[in-house]
Parts: structure tokens; sequence; C-alpha cells
């Protein structure tokens, strides 16, 4: 998904941001060589002068002014770098400084890509926005562990262990991610408490977002929360009236907890809506619940069950709460 509007101009008001802090850092410096040594600035007004008098003569027709020009140009420039040596200062101390002089600050290369720089903000802006960023340092696939899933005891739904298990799914989100910008798809995490399934989403998550797709995570308390202010509050600020199409429109939605909010007629209603409006775009979603899907019926209505029952994939987990052996 490429940036929004809101977001690209995030990222650029912080290079204006940058420009404008070098201009002044760079004022600064040349205030401070005029200060102690006038002769430097008589020189940059002699290099003005010199440019504007050669220019006319060229304009007369004098072909050899541009040469002439040259020369007294880099005899002046010797003049001021000797200057500044002898004085104490880099030869390059009045000139402007970049934070990435790859870019000189702009967010992107003279052939018109976007700098390295840029993808590195777009990255921060991505995790800021994903509600994710502090905790996929510590929650990812490099941090992934079978050490907390039996290895001994056969589960009978599913005819193996819970760790060897959890191998398969290791590998069906890993396959998700690098499938993603082919295929897509969503997910329906489904179990008790403690069984990982938040995990994985976050392992997902971290991936996607650091090969730049937006990914954004809510509890289903918190979404409904986004859902309820955007249709009721009719003051609503311009952030949630973004992050509500945000919601609608990011490359990942994971929704985490489905069934432990409030539910009511409203809830359905609008989770509905949000998976359907995603489902018809293209957009994938994730969905962790301790809900089975006879209770996730229940809850919401047929018309959820028979979307997510249509059109995500589901993974249930087993095993013991991983939480009471951390």
């Amino acid at each position: 998904m490429a940036l929004s509007n809101s977001q690209y101009q995030a990222i650029m008001r912080g290079y204006q941001a940058r420009q404008l802090k070098n201009k002044h850092e760079q004022d600064d410096r040349v205030r401070e060589v005029y200060g102690r040594l006038p002769a430097i600035k008589e020189i940059e007004q002699a290099i003005g002068a010199r440019a504007v008098h050669r220019a006319r003569e060229l304009l007369n027709g004098d072909q050899e002014a541009l040469g002439r020009l040259r020369e007294e140009i880099e005899d002046l420039r010797e003049q001021k770098a000797l200057l500044l040596a002898t004085a104490g200062y880099p030869t390059d101390y009045m000139e402007m400084r970049y934070h990435c002089p790859d870019c000189q600050d702009t967010g992107y290369t003279k052939e018109g890509e976007k700098c390295h720089c840029f993808r590195k903000a777009q990255i921060g802006l991505l995790y800021a926005q994903s509600h994710l960023d502090r905790v996929l340092q510590r929650e990812n696939f490099g941090t992934f562990s079978y050490e907390y899933f039996d290895d001994q005891k056969i589960e009978p739904a599913i005819g193996t262990t819970v760790a060897r298990y959890m191998e398969q799914v290791n590998r069906w989100c890993r396959e998700f991610v690098e499938q993603f910008d082919e295929k897509g798809g969503n997910l329906l995490f489904t179990g008790t408490t403690g069984r990982g399934k938040t995990f994985l989403t976050n392992c997902i998550a971290k991936e996607l977002i650091d090969t730049y797709h937006s990914v954004i995570y809510f509890s289903a308390h918190d979404l409904f929360e986004v859902f309820s202010r955007h249709r009721f509050d009719y003051q609503a600020e311009e952030e949630l009236k973004d992050t509500y199409q945000f919601i609608l429109d990011c490359d990942l939605l994971i929704i985490d907890d489905l069934g432990t909010e409030l539910n009511n007629s409203f809830t359905s209603s609008q989770l509905f809506f949000c998976i359907n409006q995603r489902l018809q775009s293209g957009r994938s979603t994730i969905i962790s619940t301790n809900l089975s899907l006879d209770r996730l019926r229940d809850e919401y209505t047929d018309r959820v069950a028979s979307r997510v029952m249509s059109s995500y994939t589901v993974i249930p987990l087993y095993g013991e709460d991983i939480r009471l052996k951390l």
C-alpha cells in the first residue's frame, strides 16, 4: 500500500524541518566566520561581482569571458580556503551540512528515487502507527521458541504433539508472509488463552512492516471504540478520521482478542462491515479469538461467521497456557 497523503506529509514535514535546521546552522557558521575574518566576506562578494561582470561580457559576445571567470573564481576560492585553514577552520566549514548527503535531506535522490533515509523514515512511521513498535522487538520469528510446547503427548485433535504441530504453524505463518504480495489472504487464530495467538500475529506483523507494508494492530475493544467514536462523535478529530480510514485501507489489519469486548448489535454490524469492506478491496486481516467457530457464529451472527469461514484460513492452537511457563 502506498503511503496515505497524511503519512507522506508527515515524513516530508520531517525533511522540511531538517532543511530549516541545516540552513540556520549554516547561517550561524557564516556569521561566525565573517565576524572573525571579514576578508572572507569580501572574497565572496568579489566572486558574485565577477560572475555578474563576466556574464555581461558573455552576453556581449565575448566567448572567452567564461574561461576567465572560472580562473578568477578558482583563485578567489583558493584564497578563501587558505584564510579558513590559517584560522583553524575546515575548508568546508561554511558549506551546507546534510543529515543525509545522498539526497541532501530532500528524501529523493537525483534520479528521482526515494532515498534510503526516506525508506527508513517510512518504516519508523509504519511501526509507530502499527501500535506494535515496542512489542515486535521481543515477539518475532527470531525469538519464537518451541521449548514451551509439549513434545511428548499426542494431541488427539491433531494426531501429533503440540510442538510438532507448532512447527507446521510456524511454516504456515512464514508462507503467509512470503506470499503476501502475490496472494494476500486472511487468517483466524483460535484457541484458549496463552496458546500463542498474539505472538504469531506479531511475528507476521514485524516481517511485513520491515518490507514496507502498512500494518495496524487493535484489540477488539479498542477497534470498536474507534468505530463508535467515528460513528457518534460528530466533533471527531482529523486524526481519528485518519485512523478509521487506515483501518479499512492498510495492507494488514490485526484484530486481537475478538470476543473480549462488550458485544451488541453495533459491534456485530461494524465487524461485518469492516471484514467485508476489506475483503472486497483485497486487504488482508488477521483475527485472534478465544471463541470456537460455533461460538463465533452465536456471538456475531451468521453473516460474520459465513464471511470468516469462507475467506479465512483457520488455524486452531492447542496445548497448555504458555504464560504459566514464562
